[in-house]
Parts: C-alpha cells; sequence; structure tokens
C-alpha cells in the first residue's frame, strides 16, 4: 500500500471533528456519512482525502453521482487543488447499457450494471492501492440493487475487500431512496449524519451527530456546524465538566466604590452576575463599569453585543467615559457584535471559549441574553447551553456578566427566560417615580458567594459615568415603580455621579 504507515486513527482534517471522533476515524473501517442534499458531505469527504493527501497517503474519490469536473470546481471553491495524491474515478455505465439497441431483455439490466460496477471499483482500487477511499453515494448502489437482501450482500462484498486492504472506507448517502433503511448502519464501523434546519427568519442552522461508534468513546449529542470557504466547522458541543477548575478566587471590584459597597466588596472571580431591569436602565453600562475596571488593573476583558450597533455603542459608551477604541487598542478588550440570526449557539460559545483560551479574558460580557435566546430554538435549550457555558467560564476563572430586558417598564416585570437560579449574584434595575421625575434604583437580591447590601440605592448616569446614592429609606414600594415617601426628606440623587 502507498503513504505512510497507518496510526490507530485517520485524521479528517475538519476542525472539531476529530475532537468529536475522539482522534478520527478508525483505520481499517467502513464510516457512513449520511444526510440529505446540501447538508456538506462531499466538503467533508474531500477535506478527508485532502488531509490523507498532505500526510502522504494515496486516496481515491468514486463518484456515481457528480462528475470530476464538478467535484474540482466544489475544491475549487473552498480554495483547495486535488493534488496527485488523489485519484478522482468518475464511474459512469457503459456505453453498451445506454444504447437502447444493444440493452439485452432476458436478464435484469439491473444485475449486469451492479456487476459492472463493482467490477470496476475493484480494478480502479486495485490500480491506485490507497489507504483512503471515498463512494459516493449508496443511493445510487441501492437503485441498482433494487431489493434489501442484494444491496445488503453488495454493501458486505465492499466491506470486505476494502477491509482487507486496510483501506479506511467513507460511504456517503444522501438518503434520497430509502430513508427507512438501516441496512449501511448495521454494517459499518460508524454513521455520522448531517442535518440542515430552516428557521422561520434567518440563515440555514446545520449540526451534526455521531450515531454510533465501535469500541470508541465520542462525544454524543448533536454539534453546530458551519460550510464556509475553506471547508466544513464543527464546533463540538461544550461540556463543562472536561475542564478543571481553579484555586481560591479573589473579589472583583468594579471601581465604583457604592457600588462595591453595595455588592458586600464585589464579586467574586469566576462568578456569574445577572444584571435584570427593563430597557434603558443601564444594564450595558454596570457591565461596562466592571470592563473599564479590569482593564485598569490591566486584565483583559471581551464583550458580546447581541442588541446594540458597535459604532452607536461605542460613542455611547465614550459620552459617560469609557473608551472601549482605546481599550481595544492596548489590545486588552475583545468586542464583537453577534447576529443572532446568523449565528447558531454552538458557535457562539465555541467564539467565547477561543477568546478566553486564546486571548486569556478574565471578564467577559454578555448583552443581552435576549438576544442569544433568539439565536436558540427553545428556551430550555438556550438554559442548558447557558448552564454549561457559566460552568466553563467560571471553571476558568472568568467572570461573566449576563443582562436580561425584562418586559415592562414600572410595575410587574416578566422576562423572557429566567435563569436567576444560575447566576451567583443578580442585581436587579428599577425605574420608580418621585418628585415628579423618573429615576433609576438598583439592589442586589442575590449573593451566593458572600454578604451584601440588602439596600435599594438611587443611581445616575451622567457624564462622568455611573454614581449610586445613599440607600432610599425614606421610600416604600421603590421596586413596584410608584413608591410612598414616609420620610421627611429623602437622599435624592441631584447632581452629576461621581468621577
Amino acid at each position: 500500500m502507498n503513504g505512510t504507515p497507518h496510526s490507530a486513527k485517520a485524521a479528517t482534517g475538519v476542525p472539531g471533528l476529530d475532537d468529536i471522533l475522539a482522534g478520527g476515524l478508525a483505520t481499517g473501517h467502513l464510516f457512513l456519512l449520511e444526510g440529505n442534499p446540501g447538508t456538506g458531505k462531499t466538503t467533508v469527504a474531500l477535506r478527508f482525502l485532502l488531509e490523507g493527501e498532505a500526510r502522504g497517503e494515496s486516496t481515491l474519490y468514486i463518484t456515481l453521482s457528480e462528475t470530476e469536473a464538478e467535484l474540482r470546481a466544489g475544491a475549487a471553491s473552498h480554495g483547495w487543488t486535488l493534488g496527485p495524491g488523489i485519484t478522482v474515478f468518475e464511474l459512469v455505465p457503459p456505453e453498451s447499457l445506454l444504447d437502447a439497441d444493444q440493452q439485452q431483455s432476458l436478464l435484469y439490466s439491473s444485475d449486469l450494471e451492479l456487476g459492472e460496477a463493482t467490477r470496476r471499483i475493484f480494478e480502479m482500487f486495485e490500480r491506485v492501492r490507497p489507504s483512503r477511499v471515498v463512494l459516493d453515494s449508496l443511493s445510487e448502489i441501492r437503485l441498482l440493487a433494487q431489493n434489501s437482501l442484494r444491496y445488503r450482500r453488495q454493501i458486505l462484498a465492499l466491506k470486505h475487500y476494502f477491509v482487507r486492504f486496510g483501506a479506511t472506507v467513507l460511504l456517503l448517502d444522501d438518503l434520497t431512496s430509502d430513508m427507512l433503511d438501516k441496512t449501511v448502519h448495521s454494517v459499518v464501523h460508524g454513521v455520522i449524519r448531517l442535518e440542515e434546519l430552516a428557521p422561520v427568519y434567518g440563515a440555514e442552522r446545520r449540526r451534526m451527530r455521531v450515531l454510533k461508534y465501535r469500541g470508541q468513546k465520542f462525544r454524543g449529542g448533536y454539534h453546530d456546524f458551519a460550510i464556509r470557504t475553506g471547508g466544513v466547522v464543527v464546533f463540538p458541543r461544550l461540556v463543562a465538566a472536561e475542564h478543571r477548575g481553579e484555586g481560591m478566587r479573589a473579589p472583583v471590584t468594579s471601581g465604583l466604590p457604592s457600588l462595591d459597597t453595595l455588592l458586600g466588596g464585589g464579586v467574586e472571580q469566576g462568578s456569574s452576575t445577572l444584571v435584570l431591569g427593563p430597557a434603558g436602565t443601564g444594564k450595558t453600562i454596570f457591565g461596562l463599569q466592571f470592563v473599564a475596571s479590569a482593564v485598569a488593573r490591566g486584565e483583559r476583558a471581551a464583550v458580546f453585543v447581541f442588541d446594540e450597533e458597535l459604532g452607536l455603542l461605542f460613542r455611547r459608551a465614550r459620552a459617560i467615559g469609557f473608551d472601549l477604541a482605546a481599550m481595544q487598542d492596548r489590545g486588552l478588550l475583545h468586542i464583537e457584535q453577534v447576529d443572532a440570526a446568523e449565528l447558531s449557539p454552538g458557535e457562539f460559545a465555541d467564539r467565547v471559549r477561543e477568546c478566553v483560551m486564546r486571548s486569556g479574558a478574565r471578564t467577559v460580557v454578555i448583552d443581552s441574553l435576549n438576544g442569544y435566546q433568539a439565536a436558540m430554538p427553545q428556551e430550555n435549550a438556550l438554559i442548558l447551553h447557558i448552564h454549561e457555558l457559566l460552568q466553563y467560564l467560571n471553571r476558568q476563572g472568568t467572570t461573566t456578566f449576563l443582562t436580561v430586558a425584562q418586559h415592562g417598564l414600572v410595575g410587574d416585570m416578566k422576562s423572557p427566560v429566567d435563569i436567576t437560579y444560575l447566576a451567583d449574584t443578580v442585581i436587579l434595575l428599577r425605574y420608580f417615580e418621585a418628585m415628579g421625575r423618573v429615576r433609576r434604583a438598583v439592589s442586589v437580591i442575590k449573593k451566593r458567594t458572600g454578604l451584601h447590601e440588602d439596600t435599594i440605592r438611587e443611581y445616575r448616569i451622567g457624564r462622568g459615568g455611573l454614581g449610586l446614592g445613599e440607600p432610599l429609606e425614606q421610600f416604600q414600594g421603590v421596586l413596584r415603580g410608584v413608591p410612598q415617601f414616609v420620610g421627611t426628606g429623602g437622599p435624592l440623587l441631584t447632581a452629576e455621579p461621581e468621577e
């Protein structure tokens, strides 16, 4: 056999897929890659052969459905060139089978076509002696076989032939003939399924799942993936339990003494904080306060914005004293706008993980979960995704701030999703009316990692940034939005916040 000796696994070369498969495809076995047309099977198969060629192996692509020109054009669209190490065998019917005058009638033509196709496949394999083979697609062979028994026997014949020579084979199935036929599932060593989902709005979503892998532990469940220029990128499902935590955690301060006092000295490093309130109360500003404090300490931070255009956010933040552009220029801030209609939850989690691993961000702000929810098909799935993401960030020692916009302005508020039980700290923001003005109040209603004030404080946002006043001890009903004055002169804010 040509090429280098086989290792235990044949790497697919697809980013993220080898992680799911615990290293790749077991050499010398048959694997099934199935999915409807357009899900990316050919792209994955070509990447598999290109990886083999890069390792000095001889590879073979047997196509019964696409022409060689179409395959090479598809590869070129990703910037790939199929080199001499990749042989493309375009299996077309002999001319005699296409000529009506020469077709016989005593035997079924499928008997001749199937036998002829198999013979030509074996002949080409003998000529090339590849270590990696792609057969595209099984739907053609299933149609030639005509019944399940002959189809199973044909697949077994191919399996015994290829395995005898130690080849690693990827069989493609476009599921166009019989989706209920699981014949190949029982024969092959492993099964990978690609799926495409069409949301009501936004780009298509793609996901994959390993249905079977004999004798091998793999990462189960669904994993989002995307087809881009350059190939398929898989985003393995985040499993927080696979990442170990750190030791002691220091307190993280906001740089604003009054806010730190309300929080009982700040929040704990590696914890999660939920900032909850109606639109316009300044949830993003509270998150940016901790970002600015982290940058001032020389730490790296990351902000993922779902709801606001970045140019507007930069201008708005600069007006109250947060120069995000300068933080970026120092290399201490990564800020990214996320389009929920174009991004899958798995890809978003992967971006956060890469940011933490690559740049060492110790403060992460996700603004907001309302936008994140728009990327999720179901609320239950959102909670599970957030749980794993928060647990992962916690184990990395990263302090996380999440914002949620509640429905309504005053009175009873409703949240689109309740994750208060997941967060370690919950900061509640409210509007209230007093002395003929609409004012804002803040309180900390939960903190797992220590004591905190149980007071309600007024706060204002101005040119000097965020400023908190004294506890509103002479008012009742502030959180309901229409308080009652029960004192003789409440300590309400009248000036700009502290610099």
